[in-house]
């Protein structure tokens, strides 16, 4: 004779049991309409596999299982699918949920014949894959996937195995008709679930209100090590933990589950599903629920399949609709109100109740707490009610959450012993979800501050692979002209030597095309005086160098101000940044080809004048008029403006600098935090380095050698 032990609480509230156990098990008809959710279980929806206007079988997959805790969900009989829609579902908020409508064809034909198979023949793995096609989910309430659950943690060995035979709540007796009727089912599929986890010990706890249900199960398991254990009626008797405590005297401590400390628990209809599917190839697609209630002419329990609206049950058994008062899924205690008949059976509807006004009156309103402690007694979780009710009214969830409201398993005996009617478990759910979005939005922010530090981190990343591609460049660039003049002096020139060589083939190039001129002008028909003096006007090579060297003035200004630009730009500024880059390069590109351009034009001036470049230009300037003297002067102010307003952002920098490593220095010998100082200070540096990189290259740039050329002739010219 096994121990039991007693738990902390609980109640004693009317069974009515009785009411609804004078029948046999019924089979439901056929309803016109099957509404069929996509997710009866805890974890993610199941995924569809059906589209509207497909013809499906009895049995055959309608949605698949979604991530590793989901169910699938199966066709509960042959028929055509007329739409995919969101529709009222069981639920205490009365949501809406997407759900596969099926019009039922009449035939009920499978989707495959029956098997009959012996798990002894399967393979622990291929239990678990048939548990999980076939849908199964906990069919006590909770709704958790049974295969997930049969998967305990590996480093604890499942010692216990319990089968949830209690059915504490008062009104519901689907599991103890089920037990009465079908007890073999159960034993069975309690034997294919000890094959799986294999444990030490097989026991189901059953209360002393269910003796017929007692005597059928100790029947089918005589000839086995399955033990029947009976426990004394007391509500919630049936919960996990309080079962366990009953049965083992172990409890289960707080945020734990029963699987930590070696013991597992299933419910009877779940263990009855585990064996139809794995003998019979049948999903879960019906299952019994219990119709009661006063307003219900013939109470019962009936064989009714998933998707089956609770009014076409409510019809068949008898519903007096005048009567009906309230109408609630599930028990009295836990269960929660319909506000119609229009949502569906789904794999947790063990109960429909049709309450009457005097059966089940509307509570009183809630009258402040007295303090009474009542509540404190009742719980079986050994919590503190008060205190919970007190921190849920006021949105204290962190203290909520320090005297466990986690724990509470919403059995309702606080709410049942409160004499001020407080609807407590409503306050506790409410604190509950509260606590649950909180800690929602806290795991978006956290993602989003990494996501962040992370662009941050790609960021500096780049542009320091930027910065080192420049570097590689310019060094790539020096190394190439170091090896051109090495190159040069080993063939014995030097770069003055290449230079006169490059404009001497430039003067025979000029020579050669003015012949080639002067030929084709000679073949050509004579034009009138006037036309000549035009066209000699218009390609007046002086008047054409003047233009081009005033455009590429204005070129080399443009460049120097764009490169000013972006010398103060603010580093994190990447997309500026990168625009002024693409006009700088584009700039550059149109300096060179100027540039170009222009030394073409006085290598043909030279030829003309058999001098070279450098002396035509120097005696067409000193013939220049003041207009061009004006040009220069204008020039060479802008220039010295880019120059003045460069070494100003210099010396900032470097006066910033100065301040920085000086606070840097303070920080270090006071052991202060460094890192952010050490960061600006080298984004400062890099400023000063790019300003004195600018200044620098101004100074030396080819618009400053010209215009100190013009002003040095002007000065010789006064």
């Amino acid at each position: 004779m096994r121990k039991i032990w007693d738990f902390h609480g609980g109640i004693h509230p009317e069974t009515n049991k009785e009411q609804s156990t004078q029948r046999g098990i019924e089979k439901l008809p056929l309803p016109e309409e099957l509404i069929i959710p996509l997710q009866q279980h805890i974890g993610a929806p199941a995924k569809t596999l059906v589209s509207v206007g497909d013809h499906v079988k009895k049995g055959q997959k309608l949605a698949e299982p979604q991530g590793v805790i989901s169910a699938a969900v199966h066709a509960p009989t042959s028929g055509t699918i007329t739409s995919i829609e969101s529709r009222p579902v069981a639920h205490p908020s009365a949501m809406r949920d997407t759900c596969v409508i099926l019009k039922p064809d009449g035939q009920d034909t499978w989707l495959q014949a029956p098997l009959n198979r012996d798990h002894s023949s399967l393979t622990v793995s291929e239990i678990l894959t048939i548990v999980r096609d076939a849908g199964i989910a906990g069919m006590g309430g909770a709704g958790f996937p049974t295969e997930v659950k049969l998967h305990p943690p590996r480093q604890d060995k499942v010692k216990t195995l319990i089968l949830n035979a209690a059915e504490c709540e008062p009104y519901i007796t689907a599991d103890d008709m089920l037990m009465r009727e079908r007890p073999l089912e159960v034993i069975k599929g309690l034997e294919i679930m000890a094959r799986i986890l294999a444990p030490d010990h097989c026991i189901i706890g059953i209360e002393d209100n269910k003796p017929e249900a007692i005597n059928a199960l100790r029947k089918a398991a005589a000839k086995t090590l399955i033990e029947v254990v009976v426990i004394p009626t007391k509500y919630p008797s049936g919960g996990e933990k309080q079962l366990i405590k009953i049965l083992t005297g172990c409890e289960i401590p707080s945020g734990r589950i029963p699987a930590d400390i070696g013991i597992m628990c299933q419910n009877v209809a779940t263990a009855a599903a585990v064996y139809k599917a794995v003998t019979y190839g049948e999903p879960l697609i019906s299952r019994v629920t219990t119709a009661t209630g006063e307003a219900i002419s013939t109470p019962g329990n009936y064989e009714v399949l998933i998707g089956t609206p609770v009014s076409t049950l409510l019809q068949h058994a008898g519903l007096q609709a005048d009567k009906v008062n309230r109408l609630i899924m599930g028990g009295p205690m836990m269960g929660f109100t319909l506000e119609n008949g229009d949502c569906p059976i789904v794999k947790t509807s063990n109960c429909i109740i049709a309450a009457t006004h005097d059966e089940m009156p509307l509570p009183p309103p809630a009258q402040a707490c007295i303090r009474c402690g009542f509540c404190v007694e009742a719980c079986p979780m050994e919590l503190l009610p008060q205190q919970l009710f007190w921190f849920a009214q006021s949105g204290n969830w962190e203290q909520a959450e320090n005297h466990n409201l986690a724990d509470c398993i919403e059995c309702g005996a606080c709410s049942y012993v409160c004499p001020s009617a407080i609807p407590l478990v409503q306050h506790y759910r409410y604190a509950k979800g509260e606590i649950r979005k909180q800690k929602q939005d806290q795991l978006k922010s956290d993602k989003a501050r990494e996501r962040f530090e992370f662009r941050v981190l790609r960021q500096e990343r780049e542009k320091e692979e930027k910065e080192a591609n420049r570097k590689a460049r310019a060094e790539a660039a020096a190394k190439a002209q170091a090896e051109k003049k090495a190159k040069e002096l080993q063939q014995g020139s030097t770069p003055a030597d290449s230079k006169a060589a490059a404009v001497a083939a430039a003067i025979a190039r000029a020579a050669e095309k003015k012949a080639l001129t002067g030929n084709a002008a000679a073949s050509t028909p004579a034009v009138s005086q006037s036309t000549e003096v035009e066209t000699a006007a218009k390609v007046d090579p002086m008047v054409e160098l003047s233009e081009q060297e005033s455009s590429l003035e204005k070129m080399k200004q443009k460049l120097v101000k764009l490169q000013a630009t972006l010398n103060g730009m603010d580093p994190a500024n990447e997309d500026a940044i990168a625009k002024t880059q693409r006009a700088i390069e584009k700039n550059q590109v149109r300096v060179v080809e100027a540039e170009k351009a222009v030394d073409a034009l006085k290598k043909t001036i030279a030829s003309k004048t058999n001098a070279k470049p450098e002396t035509a230009i120097t005696e067409t300037l000193a013939t220049d008029t003041a207009v061009t003297a004006d040009a220069a002067y204008a020039s060479q102010e802008s220039v010295n403006e880019q120059i003045a307003h460069l070494q100003d952002q210099y010396d900032k920098a470097k006066s910033k600098c100065e301040k920085m490593q000086q606070t840097l220095a303070d920080a270090k010998s006071s052991g202060g935090d460094t890192d952010k100082l050490e960061r600006a200070l080298q984004k400062n540096v890099q400023r000063m380095q790019q300003a004195k990189e600018s200044l620098d290259q101004l100074r030396a740039s080819p618009t400053a050698t010209t215009n100190t050329v013009l002003t040095n002739h002007e000065e010789k010219s006064l």
